[in-house]
């Protein structure tokens, strides 16, 4: 029997790209791949990345500082881990809402070694004041620290050695213009292939000796939003199922059922994406409907809507965003199974369909 989920509780969310207990996070660290050539996927950044660290390492200097973006779940975070593996040097974590304080940051600075990385998540949520503080240091190599306070305050030019700062954001949009011109290299990580993803679960299977074939494999891979972290969530779960409900080898059969008593759709839709965009059918023709007035209707956060829901309908064209609000399309209203009627909300939808059907 498959345990209720709460339809809009991102927390349990079986297609959610974040970890929420301790176990997953274990089983997350085995499964991280530990060097590029292990690292699937993502070839340009993989292909740019091995000229930039051969570089460095012929120059004998710190790697350039990096800037990955894109989706959560991609492999960010495993690729920082990589880059410090690649250069044969430590690599120190943390996160731009822990560090509250320019303290904090200077702190960690100072405790660098020679070629270090220093990896910031959720770089975009740095404070200003810790931003601050990273100017000097990218640049410089140096940080300056006031002691004391009032007129007797002075400023001590500190130098520190020089590191590589890796920063990881899915809103590279929201940081400022003069931290993301500091760093000399950029990589944005794409969603992956089905066939891509298929390879990644194999070899999760292989690490955890999960029993899995070709079409099983495929079965997970195209229907895991393109992320490798909702992959190998997807894997843990059937993997329950093949035990309690097969002989325990995870075969496209069982992983079809698996997904359907999971209520995770042939495009990885769950219960809470088609529960929006049926809200925006059934109530607003449609759309075009706010996202707050949205928000309201699913009793959902509307910064939820916009970081959790949204991206992916955007992706395979099922939403889209208008100055007026966000509309459904009618991709969306045929793979509900539900009649496209013209309305208030979708002529220009319509119109738009029309004019495509011209052109071809």
């Amino acid at each position: 029997m498959v345990e209720e989920v709460n339809e809009f509780d991102f927390e349990n969310r079986i297609v959610s790209n974040e970890y929420d207990d301790i176990q997953d996070g274990e089983v997350e660290n085995c499964l991280r791949p530990k060097t590029l050539e292990e690292y699937i996927g993502q070839e340009k950044a993989k292909t740019n990345l091995k000229v930039y660290i051969e570089s460095a390492k012929l120059r004998g200097e710190a790697l350039d500082h990096v800037l990955l973006y894109g989706p959560p779940g991609l492999g960010k975070t495993t690729l920082s881990s990589i880059i410090a593996n690649e250069m044969g040097v430590n690599i120190r974590t943390t996160s731009g809402p822990a560090i509250e304080k320019a303290g904090d940051l200077a702190a960690i600075l100072t405790n660098l070694a020679p070629g270090d990385v220093l990896f910031i998540d959720e770089i975009h949520r740095l404070s200003r004041v810790a931003e601050e503080i990273l100017y000097p240091a990218m640049e410089d190599y140096a940080i300056d620290i006031i002691i004391g306070k009032g007129p007797s305050a002075r400023t001590i030019h500190m130098p520190i050695p020089k590191f590589t700062l890796i920063g990881a954001t899915t809103r590279a949009g929201q940081l400022t213009t003069p931290l993301r011109d500091r760093f000399g290299v950029l990589l944005k990580l794409e969603l992956y292939s089905p066939e891509e993803l298929a390879t990644i679960v194999k070899r999760s299977a292989k690490i955890l000796e999960i029993a899995i074939t070709e079409d099983g494999a495929l079965a997970i891979a195209s229907r895991s939003r393109g992320t490798p972290r909702i992959a190998n969530r997807l894997l843990k779960r059937i993997r329950d199922f093949a035990l309690v409900k097969g002989d325990g080898t995870i075969t496209s059969e069982i992983a079809n059922y698996a997904l359907e008593a999971l209520e995770i759709d042939e495009l990885g839709l769950d219960n809470i994406d088609r529960r929006m965009l049926e809200a925006i059918i059934k109530y607003y023709g449609g759309g075009p409907v706010g996202i707050d007035t949205l928000a309201a209707t699913i009793g959902e956060e509307a910064i939820t809507i916009e970081d959790v829901y949204e991206p992916y309908l955007m992706q395979i064209g099922f939403l889209s965003r208008t100055p007026r609000g966000r509309c459904v399309t009618k991709l969306a209203y045929d793979h509900l199974d539900i009649p496209f009627v013209v309305g208030a909300g979708n002529a220009s939808q319509v119109a738009g369909q029309r004019m495509m059907d011209l052109d071809n």
